[in-house]
C-alpha cells in the first residue's frame, strides 16, 4: 500500500454523510426522491453540491450545458482526470443512484485539499444533468450534449408529465440550442484526459458474492422502443368467437412469450442478453371487463454487450410481430427506434482500479454493468474511461437502495488510490 496516499479523514466522511441527507431532503417525494432531468429537483441537488464545495474552498463553475464542474484552487492546466456522474433520478427513486458518484469526486478533491496530496494530473469533478431516460425517453442527454452528440430528433422528445420538449427544458436553463443542434461540443474535450465514475451496483450480484467494491469491465448497450401499439379490434366479450377475434392483449402476450423463449435459448448459447417489457397497458378510456381489448401500448428494451446480439434479437422481435400480426389480424406500430452503443472500459483503468482493490486487501472480481452510465458516452467518444461499483442492496430505481456508508468510503479510497497507481 502506498503510504504517501492517506485514506479519507473523518471530517471528509462527515461532509459526505451530510450531503446525502441534505440532498435527499431537497428532493424527497413520498417514499423516494424525484430529481427530474433538467428540472427543479436536479437543480436543487446541484445547488447543494455547489454550496458545500464552495464552503470547502473549492472552485465551481457551470458549463453551457448547465453541468457543474468542481476543481481545486489553482488547478494546473492540462487534460484532467474527471470524476463524474449524474444528479437526476427516476420518479420516486433512490437517493444514491448517480449522486454517490458526484459525492465521491467531491470527497477526493476535499481529501487532496486537506492533506496537500497532489495527483500527477489535474482532477476535476463533473456533476452531470440528464442521464435518466425516464423523463424524456432518452438516456445520457447531458453527456451526449456535452460531447456534441445530441440530435435534433432527441431535442424534440417530450417530457413524460408536462409534454414539453427536451429543447424547451434545456433552453430554460440557458443551454445554447443552436450549438447542440450543430453537433458541437459544449466544452473543450481535449481538456478531459480520462473519465471515472463511481456508481452503486443496480443488481444483486455484489451483495450475493459479498463484494464491497468491484471494477467494471464494460457497459451494456440497448435497443429500445418507448411506445409500440398493438392495434386489434374491440368487441363484446360474450358475442365474438375466438376465430373472429383480433385481441390485442393476447397478441402481445404471445409476442412476449415467444421472445422470452428466444432469450432463454440465446442465453444458453452463451450470449449476453437481457430483455424487458416495462410498460403494458390497455386504453384506460375504453377498457372494461366485458370488452375485447382492441389496443395495447407497450415498451420494448433489449440490452447486451454485443451490438451483433442486440441487432439479432431486435430482428427476431420484428419477425415475431409480423407473424403474430398475420395470424391474429392485428398490427404493430412502432415509434422511433433508440439505440445506445455498448461500451468497453479502458484496460489501463481496469488494471489501476483492480490494483487499488488489492492494495486494500479487497476480494473482488471485475464485472460488466447491465445498466447504462455516462461513462459509456465518454468511452465511445474515445476518452479513456473507468468505473467502480459499490455494493448496494435492494437494487436501484426504487426508494429502497441500501448502500452502506462504509462500502462507499472504501470505494472512494480505492478510487483516489487508483489515481496514483
Amino acid at each position: 500500500m502506498n503510504s504517501d496516499v492517506p485514506q479519507l479523514s473523518a471530517s471528509v466522511i462527515a461532509v459526505a454523510k451530510r450531503l446525502f441527507v441534505d440532498i435527499e431532503k431537497a428532493s424527497k417525494d413520498g417514499l423516494g426522491v424525484t430529481r427530474p432531468s433538467y428540472g427543479d429537483g436536479e437543480t436543487r441537488a446541484l445547488e447543494v453540491i455547489e454550496g458545500v464545495a464552495k464552503q470547502q474552498g473549492l472552485q465551481c463553475q457551470y458549463d453551457s450545458g448547465a453541468n457543474l464542474w468542481i476543481s481545486l484552487p489553482d488547478s494546473p492546466a492540462g487534460p484532467a482526470t474527471v470524476i463524474g456522474s449524474h444528479l437526476d433520478s427516476v420518479p420516486q427513486g433512490g437517493n444514491f443512484d448517480g449522486l454517490a458518484g458526484v459525492v465521491a469526486g467531491l470527497m477526493v478533491l476535499m481529501h487532496f485539499k486537506t492533506t496537500g496530496v497532489v495527483p500527477t494530473n489535474p482532477v476535476k469533478v463533473l456533476a452531470l444533468r440528464g442521464e435518466e431516460s425516464a423523463w424524456f425517453g432518452k438516456a445520457y442527454m447531458g453527456s451526449l450534449a456535452l460531447t456534441g452528440q445530441l440530435s435534433e430528433v432527441d431535442l424534440a422528445l417530450k417530457h413524460r408529465e408536462t409534454a414539453q420538449t427536451l429543447e424547451f427544458a434545456m433552453k430554460q436553463l440557458g443551454v445554447p440550442i443552436d450549438v447542440v443542434k450543430a453537433g458541437q461540443p459544449l466544452v473543450d474535450l481535449s481538456e478531459i484526459g480520462a473519465y471515472l465514475e463511481l456508481h452503486i451496483e443496480q443488481g444483486p450480484t455484489m451483495v450475493a458474492r459479498q463484494w464491497p467494491v468491484s471494477p467494471v469491465t464494460g457497459i451494456r448497450g440497448n435497443v429500445r422502443h418507448n411506445h409500440v401499439v398493438c392495434q386489434g379490434e374491440t368487441g363484446h366479450s360474450g358475442a365474438v368467437p375466438r376465430w373472429l377475434r383480433k385481441d390485442a392483449v393476447l397478441a402481445v402476450a404471445e409476442l412476449l412469450s415467444r421472445l422470452d423463449e428466444h432469450w432463454r435459448v440465446l442465453q444458453q448459447m452463451g450470449m449476453d442478453l437481457v430483455m424487458t417489457c416495462g410498460i403494458v397497458s390497455t386504453n384506460a378510456q375504453s377498457h372494461a371487463v366485458s370488452v375485447i381489448p382492441g389496443e395495447v401500448d407497450f415498451s420494448f428494451e433489449v440490452r447486451s454487450q454485443s451490438e451483433q446480439t442486440l441487432e439479432q434479437f431486435y430482428q427476431l422481435m420484428r419477425n415475431e410481430c409480423e407473424q403474430i400480426a398475420s395470424s391474429r389480424g392485428v398490427t404493430f406500430n412502432f415509434d422511433r427506434k433508440l439505440f445506445t452503443k455498448p461500451a468497453i472500459m479502458d484496460p489501463t483503468w481496469i488494471v489501476r482500479l483492480s490494483q487499488a482493490c488489492q492494495d486494500f486487501g479487497i476480494e473482488t472480481e471485475n464485472m460488466p454493468s447491465g445498466a447504462g452510465h455516462d461513462a459509456a458516452v465518454f468511452s465511445n467518444f474515445g476518452i479513456p474511461s473507468g468505473m467502480l461499483f459499490i455494493r448496494n442492496d435492494h437494487g436501484s430505481h426504487n426508494p429502497h437502495e441500501a448502500m452502506e456508508i462504509d462500502d462507499f468510503v472504501l470505494g472512494v479510497n480505492v478510487l483516489q488510490r487508483a489515481l496514483f497507481n
